[in-house]
């Protein structure tokens, strides 16, 4: 019989793989992205204090728009930006999830850069 390898196991693996490198300080906090089929949500985390900062995501009141596309990830990036601008973030490590950088990951980093975040 065939097995079908499970997708996500094998995402958080890498995860697992992944955060026992990357570390998010007061100073330069760690940006984590997870998507569903649907959505996607993002968190800067301050790792030190296991605080998260700021979020933002596709399900939040005032987006009006299909959570599970490109643009929405591009326009999720730039409001975790402008929040963590706010709240005097600039600089931050991106934790990518597991996921490949690719489509709707990309799109939420190059919204972030774009709306001023540093990494």
């Amino acid at each position: 019989m065939i097995k079908k390898p499970d997708r996500n196991k094998a995402r958080l693996k890498r995860h697992k793989r992944v955060r026992g490198k990357v570390k998010g300080t007061a100073e330069c906090p760690r940006l984590n992205v997870f998507r569903s089929a649907k959505n996607i949500y993002a968190q800067i985390i301050d790792d030190v204090n296991a605080e998260t900062l700021v979020s933002a995501s596709s399900l939040e009141k005032g987006f009006d728009q299909y959570g599970g596309n490109k643009d929405a990830a591009a326009k999720v990036g730039e409001t975790i930006a402008k929040r963590a601008a706010e709240k005097g973030i600039s600089k931050v490590v991106f934790d990518r999830g597991g996921y490949i950088y690719h489509g709707r990951v990309q799109e939420l980093a190059e919204g972030a850069r774009k709306g001023g975040l540093k990494f």
